[in-house]
């Protein structure tokens, strides 16, 4: 049993490198993998305002390395490698088998799933080198950077335009652009968006580029029907066509609902023993950096009463 750690931590956004805090000062065997730089997607956020502690907001970066800086001080080892599968094992008390890329292999006898989710992109010119720097996929998150700005929203559901009205209280004019001759969001929402003199409407529109130097300057619409193309200029970019949880690995062992988000209790246990979820990655109302750390930190105590609770070591 000395080769099978407490916990292992799969994922190293903001939820991850929480819980793998808790779990290091709880002086748990805890390891926590991370495909790429530990930080999620708030790697990409330009600025982060709505984190408490930070009057004048924080750098996604910036935030992004504090957090790994801290929980590896208290002893969190963290390895950059992507986990490629996941075997439950009864033997030995029951364990599970992480599969990491290139072949090799480490035991947990619990998981923490902190894997977030993906904003769906375009896979327009211009978005990915202008993500950060006026592209963005959270309103809640850079709304209030867009201040008497004018912002381009694409989508046409109930997202699109909630998010869309939301900004309203901070941009000068908001254009949705939608790809169909009318939205797809309930009438209600339509209803709103349409008795808001802030709000515009671009149907039968598809983005074809976002442009700007060092930041979103204007994005290029196509009209579908027509093939006319044209520039609206703008500030910001908010794409809304959808999010995608990276709960695959996870599949086979734990329930989730019928778009991929692990369901998970307030304790964030799962329906396989052992297995923890915790922020973008698991089904809740709202995913932000502050709920995906109390979900990390959460799932890390969970996961400490399990580990101690199968050795036979738990504090009662």
């Amino acid at each position: 049993m000395a080769d099978i750690h407490d916990i292992v931590i799969l994922g190293g956004g903001p939820a991850g490198l929480t819980a793998g805090l808790y779990a290091a000062r709880a002086r748990m065997d805890a390891v926590l993998f991370e495909k790429a730089m530990p930080g999620g997607q708030i790697l990409i956020a330009d600025r982060i305002e709505n984190f408490p502690g930070f009057p004048e907001g924080v750098s996604g970066p910036d935030l992004a390395g504090w957090m790994a800086k801290q929980a590896q001080t208290f002893g969190l080892k963290t390895v950059i490698a992507e986990a490629k599968a996941i075997e439950l094992k009864k033997e030995s008390g029951g364990h599970f088998l992480i599969k990491l890329e290139g072949g090799s292999e480490v035991k947990a006898f619990s998981l923490i799933a902190a894997t977030g989710a993906g904003w769906n992109r375009l896979g327009i010119p211009g978005e990915d080198e202008l993500i950060g720097r006026g592209v963005s996929y959270c309103a809640t998150c850079d709304g209030p950077l867009f201040r008497n700005k004018e912002v381009v929203v694409v989508g046409g559901g109930d997202t699109a335009l909630e998010d869309g009205l939301f900004l309203t209280k901070f941009a000068k004019k908001v254009t949705i652009v939608h790809r169909r001759d009318r939205l797809r969001a309930t009438k209600i929402l339509q209803e709103r968006a349409a008795a808001n003199p802030k709000i515009a409407l671009s149907l039968d529109s598809i983005a074809v580029e976002i442009t700007g130097k060092s930041r979103v300057e204007a994005i290029k619409v196509k009209n579908i029907k027509t093939g006319d193309v044209k520039d609206i200029k703008c500030d910001g970019v908010f794409i809304f066509i959808g999010i995608t949880p990276n709960s695959g690995i996870f599949n086979k062992i734990v329930k989730t609902d019928d778009k991929g988000y692990i369901i998970a209790d307030d304790d964030m246990k799962t329906s396989c023993a052992g297995v923890f979820a915790c922020g973008d990655v698991r089904k809740k109302a709202l995913r932000q950096v502050v709920t995906a750390t109390g979900d990390g930190a959460t799932a890390a105590v969970s996961a400490q009463n399990y580990v101690e609770r199968l050795k036979g070591v738990e504090y009662k």
